[in-house]
């Protein structure tokens, strides 16, 4: 997104518009998308969702030109497509540099690969299973899936985020270690 963009009023009562022709459902709309977004963002354990829903919602209505002609379907849903997008955005800024990009070597992916299943057979039996079980569900069903997880753990969801979070950062640790001695 362009950072000089800000919303003005023009763009965001094109906004409402764009939500709904009547004003009053469109502003109820508005008010809906941007809780769902917040708790989306909380959900995910971000710090500053309220930020993150408003920078959601300034892509979508900074696109509206070119979206309104052609975007047929639910709009909210559009919403959630973007914050996906601004979601994976702030983790990029928030954690620890990845892996370069293998790019095209089949050794170095080999290596990688090699590397990932010899960091993982080093985990605990207890936290393998517990990261195959967190990420053993996609889509709409993730969530509901992880909060079951947590109340059978007895422990909050934010609570279990943070401990697949450390599993994961321990993960890439290793892999990058093992990578570096095996190219070194």
């Amino acid at each position: 997104m362009n950072k000089d963009w800000e919303l003005s009023q023009e763009a965001f009562d094109a906004l409402l518009d764009w939500l709904d022709s009547d004003h009053e459902q469109a502003a109820l709309k508005y008010e809906k998308i941007r809780h769902s977004l917040i708790k989306i963002f909380t959900g995910r354990g971000c710090v500053s969702p309220e930020d993150l829903a408003d920078e959601t919602i300034n892509r979508v209505t900074s696109k509206l030109k070119e979206i309104r002609k052609d975007f047929t379907g639910d709009r909210e849903r559009y919403f959630f497509g973007v914050a996906k997008m601004v979601h994976m955005e702030h983790l990029r800024r928030k954690l620890p540099q990845a892996l370069p990009p293998p790019g095209n070597d089949p050794n170095r992916i080999e290596v990688e690969y090699n590397c990932l299943e010899r960091c993982i057979e080093r985990l605990t039996e207890e936290n393998r299973e517990l990261l195959l079980r967190y990420h053993g569900a996609d889509g709409s069903a993730e969530t509901d899936h992880r909060r079951a997880l947590a109340q059978q753990m007895g422990i909050a969801p934010n609570a279990l985020r943070i401990r697949v979070y450390r599993i994961r950062l321990s993960l890439k640790e290793c892999v990058e270690k093992c990578v570096e001695r095996s190219l070194g």
